[in-house]
């Protein structure tokens, strides 16, 4: 009798714990600063992050990212808290006449019992920042001053316990290594060159928004090192923060300071879509030792630098190939867990793109279908940041609703630098007719800064019409650059795509290619796949309202493969495949 009631027990936890397995979506929502540099917000003043790493230290997770004034801890990728402090000194920011509101892509790493930290820097005068009780803010100096010092710094320690640097940001000079003496911190040798860009050969690598407006060459930066059954994958952000391709790459070496060779695919790309960009990035593993990779994501409007931040599940494959699952990459994904769900697609498809809206007043150009547009880059904003101003999405037919990401954008924000004690408060309503309406979120009492808030519904509702009624707004007007209700319609999926054709270009430049491919009747996007074998199409693009796409990031070298899916409201149609031998 105990053994059945024990395996009950057991079946009743499981079951639980799989049903309250979370979900999250991209970006992420965090408490991002304001701009720290005033010449930076010509263009307006705005929310900004970029050059994340996170760690896992003791079971928690820990981010870190530029010019915060802080980091922050969690325990499941999802609740996020942040601490605050500053780790550059008065004396220091003095002597060095730092323009930088605080660290500037930060370097975090767990060396024996002690969590680390550093910022970039080519002066001698930052410290190494240790803690063994990091979420009670309490760290000391591993050394005064960590004299070789590097810009975009990366640390790794072998299993051996030597410990490697790795640094560099330029679009002339290479990323180097160096190995340093653990306790000390003193150099063992000098920096070695490891790393330049082949853009010659391989497309992606190339500067430029299309990778073809190429006035400059590409940037090389942000390391990280990842080892896994013996090889080094030494990973690098590229090749320009601005770009909607900027991506991580990889490359494999069978020693921590080389020889490495580059992979031809970008690790993480996130080229199409809402949020867009997926470089310079840490990659990290959860408490089940699942791989996972956070990076910067871009939306460059207010200035090139303007950004946010992005995570994904990661991984190596059974040939120990790297990479990075960016499909879907902003749309809900499952958080970890002990589910066999973890960090996979939720299935929850974009209920509202391009839908009809409505508005309670609109600020200029700022029109209300650019809430709608799946574009992190334009927003619709109300003509004030009153309690009252409200936003409603009609999603054309009665749909399943399972969440919400409310994507706030900033416009005439006052703020700059970090921000504490600010939030958002709102209220979203649902209704089947647009006439009786019942709450859906209530946020009304709200003491949190949500600027890409996520709510997951406890459980699904039935809707046509989602309303949001702003209730407070932590600066500027109440703007909106994502709406975004996820699901599943009520309708059929696409068909397949038909036509599919993939055209490589042979007298020219064998890195450029174009798809194109008859339009679905009933697809709002596309899903487009891409390897350099037939089974590992690791690479992802997501297009919307269009049937063609300009591809010129492939390897010159070598033959690429292609698939591509329909996507609508009701899920995803079968892969159709191609190829560019």
């Amino acid at each position: 009798m105990r053994s059945i009631l024990c395996l009950f027990l057991m079946f009743f936890c499981w079951v639980s714990a799989f049903a309250q397995q979370k979900t999250y979506c991209n970006p992420m929502n965090l408490d991002y600063g304001y701009c720290p540099i005033p010449n930076f917000a010509t263009w307006g003043k705005h929310r900004t992050t970029a050059d994340p790493v996170i760690v896992n230290y003791k079971g928690d997770f820990y981010l870190f990212s530029t010019n915060q004034t802080g980091y922050w801890w969690s325990h499941d990728l999802s609740d996020w808290h942040f601490v605050s402090r500053h780790f550059l000194e008065e004396s220091v920011v003095k002597q060095i006449d730092n323009k930088w509101d605080d660290l500037c892509a930060p370097a975090a790493w767990v060396q024996g019992d002690s969590l680390c930290v550093f910022g970039s820097t080519y002066s001698s005068l930052f410290p190494i920042w240790v803690s063994t009780h990091p979420k009670e803010n309490q760290w000391s100096k591993a050394v005064e001053h960590f004299e070789i010092g590097g810009w975009d710094p990366a640390f790794f320690v072998d299993d051996n316990g030597k410990l490697y640097m790795y640094n560099g940001s330029s679009n002339q000079y290479p990323l180097y290594g160096i190995e340093l003496d653990r306790k000390t911190f003193r150099p063992i040798g000098t920096r070695k060159e490891l790393l330049l860009l082949d853009d010659e050969k391989i497309g992606w690598h190339r500067f430029g928004e299309h990778m073809d407006n190429t006035f400059l060459k590409p940037f090389i930066e942000g390391a990280w090192m990842t080892k896994h059954h013996g090889k080094y994958y030494l990973q690098w952000g590229g090749p320009g923060t601005e770009f909607s391709h900027y991506g991580d790459g990889v490359a494999i070496g069978n020693s921590p300071l080389g020889f490495f060779e580059h992979q031809s695919l970008p690790l993480s790309m996130k080229a199409g879509g809402f949020a867009r960009g997926a470089g310079h990035g840490a990659t990290f593993q959860d408490n089940s030792g699942d791989y996972w990779h956070v990076s910067s994501m871009s939306i460059n409007v207010k200035n090139n630098f303007e950004r946010r931040i992005g995570v994904w599940p990661a991984g190596f494959d059974k040939d120990d190939v790297m990479y990075c699952n960016t499909a879907f990459g902003d749309y809900p994904h499952y958080l970890p867990a002990n589910g066999e769900k973890s960090g996979k697609f939720t299935g929850w498809m974009l209920l509202n793109y391009n839908k009809p809206v409505q508005v309670s007043s609109t600020l200029g150009a700022f029109y209300a279908n650019q809430a709608v547009d799946e574009s992190m880059k334009t927003y619709w904003s109300a003509a004030t940041g009153n309690k009252g101003e409200w936003i409603m999405s009609d999603l054309g037919d009665i749909d399943t609703v399972n969440a919400l990401q409310i994507n706030y954008a900033d416009q005439d924000a006052e703020f700059m630098g970090k921000q504490l004690g600010i939030y958002h408060q709102y209220q979203v309503f649902y209704s089947t007719d647009g006439k009786s309406w019942k709450m859906l979120i209530d946020k009304s009492k709200n003491t949190k800064d949500v600027p890409h808030d996520y709510v997951e519904l406890a459980s699904p509702v039935k809707a046509r019409f989602l309303k949001m009624v702003n209730i407070h707004m932590p600066t500027g007007k109440f703007a909106l650059s994502g709406f975004r209700a996820f699901g599943l319609g009520s309708g059929n999926k696409p068909k397949p795509v038909e036509q599919f054709i993939v055209l490589r270009s042979d007298q020219t430049d064998r890195r450029n290619g174009w798809l194109k491919w008859k339009p679905v009747d009933n697809a709002y996007a596309y899903n487009i796949y891409i390897g350099t074998s037939p089974d590992k199409l690791y690479n992802c693009v997501m297009v919307y309202s269009v049937n063609e796409y300009y591809y010129p990031g492939m390897d010159s070298r070598k033959p690429y493969y292609f698939a591509i899916e329909a996507i609508n409201e009701n899920g995803c149609s079968e892969w159709v495949k191609g190829e560019a031998l």
